[in-house]
């Protein structure tokens, strides 16, 4: 069983930055796809960024939300079992509850949520 747990989140004024983390309970460096969502009160979980693997270990392809595109950066670490999203100019919109998804053969992982507030 695989667990998840994001770490990062808290309030940041506008035009700020914030580096969201993610760890693993095992290795990551198999995974096919990790990524992070958000999701606000009376929404839909929405897709912001995406690195797909498949599996292999390093590399890979980044998908983006255009709403983050140029401002918000997904990266990993394998040593560290750690997805890490990197949050730049930061908006109001952008608050939200951030999850850390993951999947491996077919099956979904989904971390708890950490809260980003983004509010002068």
């Amino acid at each position: 069983q695989v667990q998840l747990v994001e770490s990062g989140g808290g309030l940041v004024q506008p035009g700020g930055s914030l580096r969201l983390s993610c760890s693993a309970s095992g290795s990551i460096f198999n995974f096919n796809v990790m990524a992070w969502y958000r999701q606000t009160l009376g929404k839909q979980r929405e897709l912001v960024a995406s690195l797909i693997s498949g599996g292999i270990p390093s590399g890979g392809t980044t998908v983006y939300a255009d709403s983050v595109k140029g401002r918000f950066t997904i990266s990993r670490d394998n040593a560290k079992n750690t997805v890490y999203l990197q949050m730049s100019s930061l908006k109001p919109e952008d608050t939200a509850v951030y999850y850390c998804k993951a999947v491996r053969d077919r099956v979904t992982y989904w971390g708890q949520g950490t809260q980003v507030t983004v509010s002068s």
